[in-house]
């Protein structure tokens, strides 16, 4: 039985019509077809896992406006009886170094300067080879036939590709794949791409060798070389997807779980370990000093975030003492109640994506996520393939000595996390995530305290309005708070945008995944296509 701080509450305050839903297996996406692909392996005999690579792998068809055969990827799996998280993000090319970019003032963020080696290849083929029941082509079936005959986009998509269409149709490849005549699909109209599903085929029938060392990699790395792209077959072929385990932090009688750093995971564990020390769970959800205390630990994360984040092989601080609980505590007492701050990181001692959440009537529960970055990421699809390569080399810096400064064969600091947290006697509680680039661990603050600490039911939490810093003491809320909670959040000195009508990114999109008994309670998020399906 779930155990949270507060008794569930199955009431709906917010203006979402949606119900949560419950079942003994449940699929929880961005996308319908998505969440039905998955639920397709579960009634087929296959598990959690089959379900949640048949989504993701759909989710390259139908949501190419948040990630694509060329995405980064991560995972966080309970098994029945352990938790593993998986860390399948790329590396930089060989051939990347400072002095590439000399001269530049960032990373860019689109052509193949920004494209580090795809890894969400290689977390479908490791999560079915470890925990898989079906086999892998069986797995791709829903996403070739999704590519090969053919989806009505849906209005969602449609505005983002065509926004995506504009800002990225020069780059290589981009238009003869996503601009057939010459424009993006519209709401309604049947999109087919045949060498998406030759692509997707020839990765199941060749358990991911044909992407990483075979004739696609031969094809990546040509249109690499022919447009001026660092990236090698020997890169692509050097590519590992790594087993990391979890970083952790106690948060009432849950513990939430992140992957280590290089993603944004451990700016999450650092707020809510804040928020642990300030006893933030002592007023109501919605009580302006509850959303304050939770932005001010937010800035407080996020600034060591950006002095410290990068790829774990490289970090000058170790994750371990950003999450000591007595540096959180000095942090925490740096928040004022009543005044907004403006933060920078602190000193500790030595020492455009998708989510998505399955889970089984055995007990075995998936949070995972994957991501191109911006939207259609780089923008660059090789030929021929209907791959869309991410750009997350755009999340190195170029600041000498940093410690996620731009090198070779390196991960970039990620913005994409899944979550999960367990109860403290190890039994899974809740596997969630919010993507949305840095909305993401701000994300899984708001839906760790609105669940796991106030006992809001998953549909009402993932339903509810969002805050996000922006920098400073700037924060941006979306309509639906209290206007006396706006007017004292300005007294205090946060500096406020309402942002109506952004939220499809600007806020992300959550799916949440929660355990009772021996059935699941999900949500889905109504800000983009979700659908949360069970049985």
């Amino acid at each position: 039985m779930t155990r949270l701080d507060n008794p569930l509450d199955w009431t709906q305050p917010y203006a979402s019509a949606r119900s949560a839903v419950l079942g003994r297996n449940v699929v929880s996406t961005s996308h319908p077809l998505a969440a039905q692909a998955g639920l397709r392996m579960l009634l087929a005999g296959g598990n959690a896992v089959d379900a949640a690579v048949a989504a993701a792998m759909t989710l390259t068809v139908v949501e190419p406006t948040g990630c694509g055969i060329g995405s980064d990827a991560f995972a966080i799996l309970w098994d029945g009886q352990q938790l593993h998280g998986l860390n399948a993000s790329g590396r930089s090319p060989a051939a990347w170094s400072a002095d590439r970019y000399a001269g530049r003032t960032a990373m860019p963020d689109a052509g193949w300067d920004a494209v580090t080696v795809p890894g969400a290849v290689s977390a479908w083929v490791e999560l079915s080879r470890r925990f898989g029941k079906l086999p892998l082509a069986q797995v791709a079936a829903p996403a070739i036939g999704y590519a090969r005959e053919g989806f009505p986009v849906s209005p969602i998509i449609a505005t983002l590709w065509a926004m995506g269409g504009q800002r990225l149709g020069g780059q290589p490849g981009f238009a003869e794949c996503f601009l057939p005549e010459g424009r993006a699909p519209r709401a309604g109209e049947i999109f087919r791409s045949e060498a998406h599903a030759r692509t997707l085929e020839a990765i199941a029938d060749t358990q991911g060798e044909a992407f990483y060392r075979g004739p696609l990699a031969e094809k990546i790395a040509a249109f690499a070389k022919a447009h001026g792209g660092a990236m090698t077959e020997a890169d692509l072929g050097e590519h590992r997807a790594d087993w990391c385990g979890t970083l952790s932090q106690r948060f009432g009688s849950s513990v939430v779980h992140e992957i280590p750093p290089n993603g944004q995971g451990i700016a999450a564990l650092m707020a809510l370990g804040m928020l642990e020390a300030l006893g933030a769970d002592d007023l109501p959800i919605d009580h302006v000093d509850t959303v304050h205390l939770q932005i001010e630990a937010m800035k407080l994360a996020l600034a060591d975030l950006h002095r410290y984040n990068a790829d774990i092989d490289h970090m000058h601080v170790p994750p371990h003492a950003l999450l000591d609980a007595a540096y959180l505590a000095e942090r925490a007492a740096l928040i004022d109640r009543q005044q907004a701050g403006d933060p920078g990181h602190g000193t500790p001692r030595p020492g455009g994506t998708v989510y998505l959440s399955c889970a089984d009537a055995s007990g075995m529960m998936v949070s995972f996520i994957q991501s191109n970055y911006m939207g259609f990421g780089s923008g660059v699809v090789v030929p021929g393939t209907g791959i869309s390569l991410q750009n997350r080399g755009h999340g190195f810096v170029l600041e000498p000595g940093h410690a996620n400064q731009v090198g070779p064969r390196k991960r970039p600091s990620h913005t994409i996390v899944p979550a999960f947290a367990m109860n403290a006697d190890g039994t899974p509680q809740m596997s969630f995530g919010v993507m949305g680039g840095p909305m993401q661990s701000q994300g899984h603050v708001q839906m760790a305290m609105r669940v796991l600490r106030h006992g809001q039911n998953p549909q009402a939490a993932v339903d509810a309005p969002r805050w996000r810093v922006t920098g400073g003491r700037q924060v941006a809320l979306e309509p639906g708070f209290a206007p006396e909670v706006v007017a004292e959040l300005q007294r205090r000195g946060h500096q406020v945008t309402i942002e109506t009508g952004s939220g499809v990114f600007a806020f992300g999109g959550a799916q949440l995944v929660l355990r009772q008994g021996e059935t699941y309670i999900a949500g889905s998020d109504p800000r983009k296509d979700g659908q949360a399906v069970a049985f």
